[in-house]
């Protein structure tokens, strides 16, 4: 349970399933053919069911029948939303528990495997679900037309008319993808906004099968669930959840990438090239899909390679793995160069102008973050002061499994490459940090946030992986002198015990999920407040417009603006050279703008 795997495509997977014991006669037909599965068709299965069960939950969610735009009706369909994952989740953890107290092993080892990709398409699929409850009755995405999502809309729209790729550093495949779901399934300019909340919930489901699937590359599936499920839950942001799933998925990636750099000596010329070239193409694609997580982690990722290629190995070592670089770059090059030879272009003279709440908070807390759309949140009140120097508890007991993951897995690839991605996210954060006042320019520094706090994450749960082996070990050992001394073997005992801890841990990850899940949600519900901007503000302007069929939304009450058939990327004034100080106040009070900018507003 707690080992890492070191075989890709099966690993110490694979290598039980060639050592289990053969069941009685009582197992079941269909049991009986799961267990004689081949590893590949093992790692073929979780994915289905992975997918499966986050698409049932979603679609379930969208039969979810409420006004969500009162109160009371929005807490009616998150409660329906938790009854549904009761209806889909308890089945499978009661079945986990029954063969973690009653079956054989290698029974037991393949129901955990599937009931942790259940759990990971659960957890996303419940956020999914909330997320269609907060849009019941309106066929557009959150946002509306305005705002973040208006812009990659109008980005959609310019390629159905004609003017090709984006001529800016956006990264253009999910604007490209929604083009071409508008066009094929929405009457193409006019549907973009219906094509939108396709693609925000669909991909918001799927975030936590790809995180699941993506670490189990490098862990067993306890592990690899325990950093994919709560992960993909708290980072997800569905208005923009192509940005947080290139994020969750690339660590893994990367991580296995690097794994293979140290034995692709091993391998023919053919399996080399075709292994960089595959991941250096599934790099190409997450670059075009988001590209920001690449920008941060790239300087430390870089460093940890060239750690790693064995300068000293040997001429054959050494001209395996430049072999097997070199592909992995000119694939990744090759496929991202769309967006690459638009960065090289004009990366220098992008300037990022716009500051926001995150901006203006201490910039060493990375363990929380408001959006734009800040509700009641300012710096004066976040973040909220922790015990101990500012910190919380949470944040404590964060930093100290880091550290058991550096004592005892520094070894690990999955180690090293989380640290190095923080690092190099750290150091760019506070570099741009530093010089905001003087280049009046923000650069996106506050969104390192969310790639440092993951990396913490992860290196977190690689410290309870760590830890945990260790302790079995050590509990072997006792068991092993025992043995000796009474001649009456006690290991097998340690196998039952292990199933049923783990099980345990599994109802646990699963409820924190759940909960986590309605937390999401609950954010986007429609909001109402006067004066107040908060994540609820997208998902209310989505009931307010005019429909394809000329009629307005379900619960909009007969008031609705027409479809803006004219959106178009965003065309930008002169640059002015000043930061544009937003969330700066809520007041007209000019003091408050020379307290935050130093100087005066702008209107």
């Amino acid at each position: 349970m707690t080992d890492l795997v070191t075989d890709p495509v099966g690993g110490a997977d694979g290598a039980a399933e060639r050592r289990r014991p053969r069941l009685g006669a009582s197992a079941s037909a269909v049991g009986d053919r799961i267990l004689r599965l081949k590893p590949w068709q093992l790692r073929a299965l979780e994915a289905v069911v992975a997918v499966v069960a986050a698409l049932v939950f979603l679609r379930l969610g969208q039969h979810i029948s409420v006004n969500p735009l009162n109160r009371v009706g929005q807490v009616s369909g998150l409660a329906k939303v938790q009854q549904y994952g009761a209806f889909l989740g308890l089945p499978v953890l009661a079945l986990l528990l029954y063969t973690a107290y009653r079956g054989a092993p290698a029974r037991y080892q393949v129901i955990q495997r599937l009931v942790c990709a259940a759990l990971a398409g659960l957890s996303t699929g419940a956020v999914a679900a909330g997320i269609a409850v907060a849009l019941n009755g309106t066929p557009f995405g959150l946002g509306g037309q305005e705002g973040d999502p208006g812009n990659v809309m109008g980005m959609a729209n310019d390629m159905m008319n004609g003017k090709g790729l984006l001529p800016g550093v956006y990264p253009p495949l999910f604007p490209a993808v929604l083009a071409l779901t508008a066009k094929w399934f929405h009457n193409g300019v006019v549907g973009v906004g219906y094509a939108m909340q396709d693609l925000q919930l669909l991909c918001t489901a799927l975030a936590g099968p790809l995180a699941y699937l993506a670490w189990r590359l490098m862990l067993r599936p306890f592990w690899a669930l325990l950093i994919a499920a709560p992960s993909a839950v708290l980072f997800m942001d569905p208005i923009r959840p192509y940005s947080h799933a290139t994020m969750i998925v690339l660590v893994p990636m990367v991580a296995g990438c690097l794994r293979e750099l140290g034995r692709v000596h091993e391998l023919s010329l053919r399996s080399r090239l075709l292994r960089g070239v595959g991941f250096g193409a599934v790099f190409g694609v997450l670059f075009l899909w988001y590209s920001g997580w690449f920008i941060w982690t790239a300087p430390g990722v870089l460093v940890l390679a060239l750690f790693l290629v064995p300068w000293r190995g040997g001429a054959a070592r050494l001209k395996a793995a430049l072999t097997y670089l070199g592909a992995t770059l000119l694939a990744a090059g090759v496929v991202g160069s769309p967006l690459l030879i638009q960065i090289v272009r004009l990366g220098a003279t992008t300037k990022d102008r716009y500051a926001y709440v995150m901006t203006y908070i201490d910039p060493a807390y990375v363990m929380g973050w408001v959006s734009d759309r800040q509700g009641h949140e300012n710096y004066h009140v976040f973040p909220p002061q922790g015990e101990f120097a500012g910190q919380s508890a949470f944040t404590l007991l964060l930093l100290a499994a880091v550290g058991l993951a550096l004592a005892l897995g520094l070894r690990s690839i999955a180690v090293r490459t989380a640290a190095a991605g923080l690092i190099s996210a750290w150091l760019l954060r506070f570099w741009f940090a530093s010089h905001m006042e003087h280049d009046q320019a923000v650069q996106l520094y506050p969104r390192t946030t969310w790639i440092i706090m993951y990396s913490l994450i992860v290196l977190a749960v690689l410290g309870l992986m760590f830890t945990s082996g260790r302790i079995a070990n050590w509990v072997r050992g006792l068991d092993e002198a025992r043995e000796d001394r009474t001649s009456r073997p006690t290991v097998a005992r340690i196998t039952p015990g292990v199933a049923k801890l783990t099980a345990g841990a599994l109802c646990v990850l699963a409820l924190f999920t759940t909960m986590g899940a309605s937390w999401s949600a609950n954010r986007y519900m429609p909001s109402t407040e006067k004066g107040v901007e908060d994540l609820g503000l997208d998902a209310y302007r989505a009931h307010f417009i005019k429909q394809q069929n000329g009629q307005c939304p379900k619960y909009s009450g007969g008031k609705c603006s027409p479809i803006n058939t004219e959106l178009s990327e965003y065309t930008f004034g002169p640059d002015s050279g000043k930061l544009f100080c937003g969330n700066a106040t809520k007041t007209e009070k000019e003091d408050e703008w020379w307290a935050i900018c130093g100087r005066a507003r702008p209107w």
